[in-house]
């Protein structure tokens, strides 16, 4: 980054744009200790786009971005920037020449220099003076200019965090992975830093991987998901699309709670407790598992549906979170309404978020 090019990014206070890179994976493999972890996986990450690495602990997440950075190298497959090959039987870059950041879960700051000497580490290029300068650049852009001369140890989470980040941005890499950057920080503090980052990411304009557990997050996070399972990638789209038509039973659970019923079609139409639902292209005799999300049941007036009972009632924020138990089989159901009342109820299936997997 040229001396004029600094200067004018300070008196905009905004971050420098780089050229992001379109990051894709071809039919990746990898083994570790005779286990297959990552089985044929093959993704695009457009240039300028966010996308979220989601899936519970073990499903090959993380590995996939360690291979992106060049900490480890596929068994098979092959890895390109920009169509250029960076890991796979052709070539291997190692990390250092990836022109790609990485922004570690636990930060990975080191102990023993200042905030500013940290974010300082990676510009090669620059003379110290010019480097610590545009790394106090950096500090002021995530809030931080009042701490440049403090060690790690004396920061909070959140401020670490944003150091790490720093850090990654300013080389200005093509491409920018984060491992989990949130996990370590509480609810409240998680939200503004999440904020913060996505805000920079977009003034950069780099393309960002980020890994993640955390449905909520992903959906607030990404232009596009990749949810991952047993090291596979189970399904890939919008946010919108991976949660309202999720491609499997396993990836809707894995985004929010289901009220389940086991069924069978018969002639288009599948019976639950809560009434037919038509079965789609499922074929008569099908055994089928019925999802209806707690968003999918509304509630009337007692004698104009099911009938149940209402037992619990919860107030979280412009909705609530009830608890009501059908009167025919017993059966809990979780409902998510602006509805206030307890007791007697009846039930309707308003025909939203509601799916059926054949089992």
């Amino acid at each position: 980054m040229t001396s004029e090019l600094s200067s004018s990014l300070q008196a905009r206070g905004r971050a420098g744009p780089v050229f992001a890179g379109d990051l894709s994976f071809e039919d990746i493999y990898y083994q570790f200790g005779g286990k297959e972890i990552l089985s044929g996986v093959s993704l695009r990450v457009q240039a300028g786009r966010v996308a979220c690495l989601l899936g519970p602990s073990g499903c090959g997440k993380t590995t996939l971005l360690r291979l992106a950075a060049g900490i480890i190298r596929p068994t098979t497959g092959r890895i390109l920037l920009d169509g250029m090959e960076i890991s796979g039987p052709a070539r291997y870059l190692p990390p250092e020449q990836r022109n790609i950041g990485l922004v570690f879960q636990d930060f990975a700051l080191f102990p023993h220099m200042t905030a500013l000497e940290n974010v300082a580490y990676g510009l090669y290029a620059l003379d110290r003076r010019e480097a610590l300068r545009v790394a106090g650049h950096a500090l002021d852009r995530v809030g931080l200019g009042h701490a440049k001369l403090r060690l790690p140890g004396s920061l909070s989470g959140g401020e670490q965090q944003r150091v790490a980040l720093a850090r990654a941005v300013v080389p200005r890499p093509q491409v920018i992975l984060l491992d989990e950057p949130f996990s370590g920080l509480d609810q409240r503090l998680k939200d503004s830093v999440r904020e913060e980052t996505l805000t920079l990411l977009r003034e950069t304009r780099a393309t960002a991987v980020m890994v993640t557990h955390d449905p909520e997050e992903a959906l607030a996070f990404a232009d596009d998901i990749y949810v991952m399972q047993q090291g596979a990638i189970a399904q890939s789209g919008s946010p919108e699309t991976v949660l309202h038509e999720p491609a499997t039973a396993q990836v809707a659970r894995f985004f929010r709670h289901y009220n389940s019923f086991p069924g069978v079609v018969r002639h288009g139409s599948v019976d639950t407790p809560l009434g037919p639902i038509a079965a789609g292209s499922q074929p008569h005799g099908t055994a089928v598992d019925v999802l209806v999300a707690p968003t999918g049941v509304g509630i009337r007036s007692a004698g104009t549906g099911i009938a149940a009972t209402i037992v619990e009632n919860r107030d979280i924020g412009r909705l609530r979170r009830i608890q009501a138990r059908l009167h025919a089989t017993g059966e809990p159901l979780l409902i998510i309404s602006d509805h206030e009342g307890m007791g007697e109820v009846s039930l309707v299936l308003t025909g939203k978020d509601t799916h059926i997997f054949a089992t």
